[in-house]
């Protein structure tokens, strides 16, 4: 079936111009509108009758931003390409709005618009798989059902290796928790996280994590594994003056340095006591146990923490590092906030490293330690010693020793 493609420019020539390079290419069923309000019209009386939107951004009437958001309401299930004669920026920013309404977003284009370019972008979106308009909605849990599971140890643990940038060597992990359900299978946090922040159930939850977290440290220790453990606490459970002595006793009942753990704060909602988490956070920087501020430069995480709260490791949120050899923005972005941890003499750690490009910008700016797919997906205790053996034998061909 060939591909039909609705083609939405107010420009008399820049739409005679993209319908004329869509006919050299081979695409004949192409329906072009000057007036974005005819192309909404078009789409409100059959979302299905297009497989490809080609969309300026630059309209009277509805702009391109005002058309995508009709897309997200009309839950059209094609592809979408944005074209523009605005900066990189704008166009970046546009790009990054339609992905958030879950549109199947193929590319961004500046206009003038080339014949090449075309071409790739529609030969990527015949292969590409159709998206389903609605699927499945994801099974919804109760507090009281988390509670059980929390309760009878259901939550476990997976682990994700950070390495370091400039050696490969392997330094730590960040402990992820998992729910091992007995009927649904492994559900992951983004299910139950917010549950248990929003029901009072976050403690119960951190404090089981720390414990698997570190009784797992001790392990490797023994074994000849020294790992900094990274473990995500949330503001909320910053408001018990007695997490301090939690963490403490569980690190000494154990037999775990406190300088093998490593706090992750993350900060997802706003702080409710600003005080306590200050006193809380303190304490456990006297007790020598780590803290990292997490996903820095998104959500309530700023400048104001690095000055106010002892953290001693800031990793960069994977917004900003994923794509960022070839993003000026995220680069500017993600050398400032290196730049400026390395003044306050902080580890510096960038999650979402993906692919080799990631991997060698970071080596360039010189940050600390990797974290990401392109090094290891998360994975349980029992596998880290083989895939070290694999990720050793990988090492020299990524620092060109």
């Amino acid at each position: 079936m060939p591909l039909r493609i609705l083609l939405v420019d107010d420009d008399d020539f820049a739409l005679t111009l993209v319908s004329h390079q869509l006919a050299t290419l081979g695409y004949q069923s192409v329906d072009a509108f000057a007036r974005p309000e005819d192309a909404l019209a078009r789409l409100e009386a059959d979302v299905a009758a297009y497989d490809m939107i080609l969309l300026d951004l630059q309209m009277p009437g509805i702009d391109g931003i005002e058309f995508v958001r009709h897309l997200a309401r009309l839950q059209f299930a094609g592809g979408v390409a944005l074209l523009s004669g605005e900066d990189d920026r704008i166009l970046q920013t546009a790009y990054r709005l339609a992905a958030a309404h879950h549109l199947a977003v193929r590319g961004a284009l500046h206009k003038p618009v080339t014949p090449g370019q075309l071409e790739v972008l529609l030969g990527a979106a015949v292969r590409a798989p159709a998206r389903r308009s609605s699927g499945p909605k994801r099974k919804q849990y109760t507090a009281e059902r988390l509670r059980q599971a929390i309760e009878t140890h259901e939550l476990t643990t997976v682990y994700q290796p950070k390495v370091e940038l400039a050696t490969g060597r392997m330094r730590g992990v960040e402990t992820l928790v998992r729910w091992q359900h007995p009927e649904d299978g492994l559900v992951f946090p983004d299910q139950f996280i917010t549950l248990a922040e929003e029901n009072g159930l976050i403690d119960a939850l951190t404090r089981l994590v720390l414990e698997h977290a570190i009784a797992q440290a001790h392990i490797w220790e023994l074994a000849g594994l020294r790992l900094h453990v990274g473990v995500n606490v949330s503001m909320d459970n910053l408001s018990d003056l007695t997490f301090p002595d939690f963490v403490a006793h569980t690190l000494a009942a154990a037999g775990t340095s406190t300088k093998s753990l490593v706090l992750e704060v993350t900060e997802s909602r706003l702080m409710t006591n600003a005080l306590s988490a200050l006193d809380i956070l303190t304490r456990l920087r006297l007790k020598h146990i780590g803290l990292s501020i997490d996903d820095f430069g998104t959500g309530h995480s700023s400048l104001a923490q690095l000055r106010d709260i002892p953290f001693d490791e800031l990793k960069v949120d994977r917004g900003f590092v994923h794509g960022c050899a070839t993003d000026p923005a995220k680069q500017a972005i993600l050398e400032a906030s290196l730049a400026m941890a390395r003044q306050l003499g902080m580890t510096t750690v960038a999650e979402g490293i993906e692919d080799r490009a990631d991997w060698d910008q970071l080596r360039a700016t010189g940050c600390d330690l990797a974290q990401g797919y392109f090094v290891a997906k998360p994975m349980v205790a029992g596998a880290l010693p083989k895939w070290i053996e694999e990720w050793n034998a990988r090492v020299p061909e990524l620092i060109g020793a």
